[in-house]
């Protein structure tokens, strides 16, 4: 999602304009990136406020609703500083969020606090990506998938496609539910 507008990279290295080579010019924002940052901080809190944790995973982009975050933050996949946290939770900037969704955790550093949803660009700076590389998706395409329209299969089929997915446990467990009553 934000992977490719990370900032410091996922290996550790430092960031622009911190000695590493880089200029501060090269992640110089766009006039139209420059006037909704503007306006992000504008409707962002104020000097030593705080956002609510649920509300700013959702502003950043990490999650697709706040309701989604609010969830992930009662379900224990939202971490602030190691600790789990509720959706009310205060965060300030410095803070290191982790968060466990879909099957991938993401690691940020808090930049910017920012209450409003913004656009990708400039969610991307509000933190610090630090979340490992995502796993690679499979070249090949999943076992047992059976063409749209093919109809339904036979008990041979479905057999075969039980094998082929390691679920062979669970045809024997159907016949041995048949067989008991």
């Amino acid at each position: 999602m934000a992977s490719e507008h990370d900032e410091g990279g996922n290996d550790g290295t430092a960031g622009p304009g911190t000695g590493d080579g880089s200029t501060a010019a090269s992640h110089t924002p766009d006039p139209k990136t420059a006037a909704a940052i503007a306006a992000a901080e504008a409707a962002g809190p104020q000097s030593a406020e705080s956002v609510r944790v649920d509300s700013w995973i959702w502003a950043v982009r990490l999650i697709k609703t706040r309701s989604l975050g609010a969830t992930a933050c009662r379900g224990g996949h939202v971490r602030v500083n190691g600790e789990r946290v509720k959706p009310a939770y205060s965060l300030r900037v410095g803070d290191e969020v982790r968060l466990r969704h879909e099957g991938r955790e993401r690691v940020v550093v808090v930049k910017r606090l920012i209450r409003k949803r913004v656009g990708a660009p400039v969610a991307a700076q509000c933190y610090v990506d630090n979340s490992p590389p995502p796993p690679p998706r499979e070249a090949v395409a999943p076992a047992g998938i059976r063409d749209r329209g093919a109809g339904r299969p036979t008990k041979r089929d479905r057999r075969e496609l039980e094998r082929l997915r390691g679920l062979e446990n669970l045809s024997q467990a159907r016949r041995d539910a048949k067989a008991k009553p």
